[in-house]
């Protein structure tokens, strides 16, 4: 018997739980939450406390879709940002806690922060 390695899947839900014991999201700043797929990156903002999203954004989002993208690369990624920063603003959301998921804060997860960023949310 040998060591066993975790998955990918494993590991990164293990470093998603290790950040999710310190981040949470109130009503007054709820949290920012991705999900990044190979072809795809998902985004909502979510009050933990009521357990509600409050605003989301895609690139499967038929908005996003309007702009004839592809979802799998740093573009979209700033894309979905801006978009999800808009419908945050009008739902008189401006500041949000950052939750990466368990993933790297880089590529396209960078990407979609600096995108909600430039477009108005702060974190």
């Amino acid at each position: 018997m040998g060591i066993q390695q975790a998955s990918r899947q494993d590991a990164r839900a293990k470093r998603h739980w290790r950040v999710r014991k310190k981040i949470t999201g109130q009503s007054v700043r709820p949290r920012l939450s991705v999900f990044r797929s190979q072809k795809h990156i998902y985004a909502q903002v979510v009050d933990d406390v009521t357990g509600r999203t409050l605003a989301s954004a895609s690139t499967v989002d038929p908005d996003f879709r309007q702009q004839d993208r592809k979802g799998s690369d740093r573009a979209a990624a700033t894309a979905v940002g801006q978009l999800l920063a808009k419908r945050a603003l009008a739902a008189d959301i401006r500041k949000v806690v950052f939750d990466r998921g368990g993933y790297l804060f880089h590529g396209r997860v960078k990407a979609l922060a600096d995108g909600a960023r430039s477009a108005g949310l702060e974190f």
